[in-house]
């Protein structure tokens, strides 16, 4: 028996595959205890446009706009978990009182106007903090107004970039705490979910790879060593977290460089994550070197995802240049995915929601200020 994944190319009404699930794009799913609407979930999205880590009125019409039309779930994008943990000096943080106090207003309004359940994605730049805006360059800041940075170990993200510090014991200690305050802060603000970032080349990502993990110590080397770390923060947020949040992880499913960090490792990651409480995983992939060669196409992370879910039995949210939605359906009905997650299309179209409601024949919640618009589409 062979399976074929179907990375996009959906026909109305019909996928080619062995078998169909009757369970589509806009039935319920449950995460942990956590009940979603539909399974669509915005994935986090930097704007680079936060004040000392604090968000304002451009992060609340940007996630509002989104919230108006009715995804399972929204996540707040990558959220620094100390000042020194940002990718720019635009990005978001949470290790202020003034952080969590406007991203608590953003929250409660994008929960008060419809469905959607609102998630944080927790994190650390690593070695990759301390950069230009992508608009600006995206490349590492100049020495007047960098800041200092932290990684697995002290090698550059590439040429021209600063070389961060190697974490000692008590640096390890101090950036699990900061984990720990960020989830406690994101508990008070009113989140449904948390995901913690060990994705596309940032700090935790950067123990897991052994193109950046070069320690010696019990933190590297081995598999099991260079998945300690990211272990330990899971384990540490999981302690503090309340029982009816469920915790996600994203994980980049291979470096795409020879010799770094691929699917069969992250598979046997996977496998841990869901025995240390992580409630889904989220499949993205690369980010850890400039080196990588993507083989970018329609959902050509899909696979990926298929083949975590198909091994380890967990529940995987799959994203990566999933755009339309019959393509984003038939990844659900054809057993790839339990969720499928957009970023770039809410950019483009913030009620794509509705735009896949109505070519899936499926209902969606639309606000009374809108339904007159909707009686004439």
């Amino acid at each position: 028996m062979f399976t074929i994944y179907i990375h996009t190319y959906y026909i109305h009404k019909i996928y080619i595959l062995g078998f169909f699930m009757s369970v589509g794009l806009f039935d319920k799913i449950t995460m942990g205890s956590l009940t979603l609407e539909n399974r669509i979930n915005v994935a986090p999205m930097c704007q680079y446009s936060a004040l000392s880590g604090t968000m304002n009125d451009w992060h609340l019409v940007n996630l509002g706009q989104i919230a108006i039309g009715g995804p399972g779930l929204i996540t707040i994008e990558a959220t620094a978990v100390e000042a020194a943990g940002r990718i720019t000096h635009g990005c978001t943080g949470l290790y202020s009182d003034e952080n969590e106090k406007e991203m608590q207003r953003i929250i409660k309004f994008c929960k008060s106007v419809g469905h959607s359940k609102v998630a944080i994605q927790l994190g650390h730049a690593g070695r990759k903090a301390s950069s230009q805006r992508p608009w600006e360059g995206g490349n590492s800041l100049n020495k007047e107004d960098s800041w200092l940075t932290y990684s697995s170990s002290s090698n550059a993200f590439s040429e021209g970039w600063h070389t961060p510090v190697e974490l000692d014991e008590l640096g390890l200690k101090r950036v699990k705490g900061k984990f720990v305050e960020a989830t406690l802060r994101s508990v008070r603000m009113g989140v449904d979910a948390v995901e913690l970032h060990s994705a596309h080349g940032y700090l935790l990502h950067q123990f897991l790879s052994p193109i950046c993990n070069e320690r010696t110590d019990s933190y590297g080397g081995s598999f099991d060593n260079r998945i300690r770390y990211p272990l330990e923060i899971l384990e540490a947020v999981k302690e503090v977290l309340p029982s009816e949040i469920p915790l996600i992880m994203r994980v980049s499913a291979t470096d795409w460089v020879d010799g770094g960090w691929d699917l069969d490792q992250t598979t046997k990651f996977s496998k841990l994550l869901i025995e240390s409480g992580c409630d889904s995983i989220h499949v993205s992939s690369g980010g850890i070197s400039t080196k990588q060669k993507i083989p970018l196409g329609n959902a050509y992370q899909t696979s990926m995802a298929a083949h975590i879910r198909k091994e380890t039995g967990a529940q995987v949210i799959a994203v990566g240049m999933i755009t339309e939605p019959i393509q984003a359906d038939s990844i659900i009905r054809t057993g790839q995915a339990d969720m499928v997650a957009l970023a770039r299309e809410f950019l483009r179209d913030p009620r794509w929601t509705w735009k896949a409601a109505k070519a899936l024949n499926a209902s969606s919640s639309i606000p009374p200020q809108y339904q007159r618009a909707e009686r004439f589409s």
